[in-house]
């Protein structure tokens, strides 16, 4: 199938490892043009390298900004030339009691989560408008409903996500601007596989064994009942991202594995 994302730009951020570094991979092998993203230099350096690697020859280039730093998005943002499709991916987690989440905590996870996509939104949704078209996606996560009680502060700034996301979807009513939430539920990210390796390692298990006792004791509510390949979840965003998902606009898309429950 043609995604007809040849002529398209994409920004991508938190992009040099995980759900964001397999999109932007398949974002380049349908010939858009792709600008990743990551908190240095020289993982953004690292991640174009490995990308090249896979023979596209579509545009890739790089940016390095600290997303937890307003003065390193500023000057992202003067850099960022014309950006067909948004991709509000970075974040950053820390599993920790409530009692022992201090306000910094609160506000870093903000900050980083929240407040880069309303940046970068804020800056590229008015001239997809005035272009009259553009995708803009934010990645939210299972925990936006879940709301694991070591993950209280993660879980609040996927809830805001998905506020922000229709909100923003109100604002291109007519257009041929989209801007949908994307759900993942557990997926194998760098983060995971590192999780399992210290499970088993304290534990005395396999990784599998170390899995399957995450879906049997943790999260018993996946369907799935395994981590979701990265390539799995990025599948689904390049779609999203495309010109064929027009009629798609202001949605909640769950690639959760059925973690969530309900019926929408």
């Amino acid at each position: 199938m043609d995604l007809q994302l040849s002529a398209k730009t994409a920004f991508i951020s938190g992009s040099t490892s995980g759900i964001g570094y397999a999109t932007a991979k398949l974002l380049l092998k349908e010939g858009a043009g792709v600008i990743i993203n990551g908190r240095t230099k020289e993982g953004v350096d690292k991640a174009i390298s490995s990308l090249k690697q896979e023979g596209t020859d579509a545009p890739l280039s790089g940016l390095a900004t600290d997303f937890s730093k307003p003065e390193d998005i500023q000057s992202l943002l003067q850099q960022l030339p014309h950006i067909d499709i948004l991709i509000n991916n970075v974040g950053i987690y820390q599993s920790r009691s409530f009692f022992e989440t201090t306000d910094q905590d609160w506000y870093q996870h903000f900050e980083v989560n929240v407040m880069s996509g309303v940046r970068l939104s804020r800056h590229c949704l008015p001239k997809m408008l005035e272009r009259n078209w553009g995708r803009i996606l934010f990645i939210s996560s299972e925990c936006a409903t879940l709301a694991p009680p070591d993950l209280i502060a993660y879980s609040m700034t996927k809830t805001a996500l998905l506020s922000i996301s229709r909100g923003l979807a109100q604002l291109t009513k007519g257009t041929h601007v989209t801007v949908n939430t994307v759900i993942p539920g557990s997926t194998l990210t760098e983060g995971a596989k590192q999780f399992l390796l210290e499970i088993a390692q304290k534990e005395n298990k396999t990784k599998k064994e170390a899995e399957e006792d995450f879906f049997t004791n943790i999260r018993s509510s996946s369907l799935l009942q395994r981590f979701a390949k990265v390539e799995e979840v990025a599948h689904t965003i390049t779609y999203w991202a495309s010109p064929l998902s027009s009629a798609t606009n202001g949605a909640a898309i769950k690639i959760d594995g059925g973690s969530m429950g309900g019926i929408l």
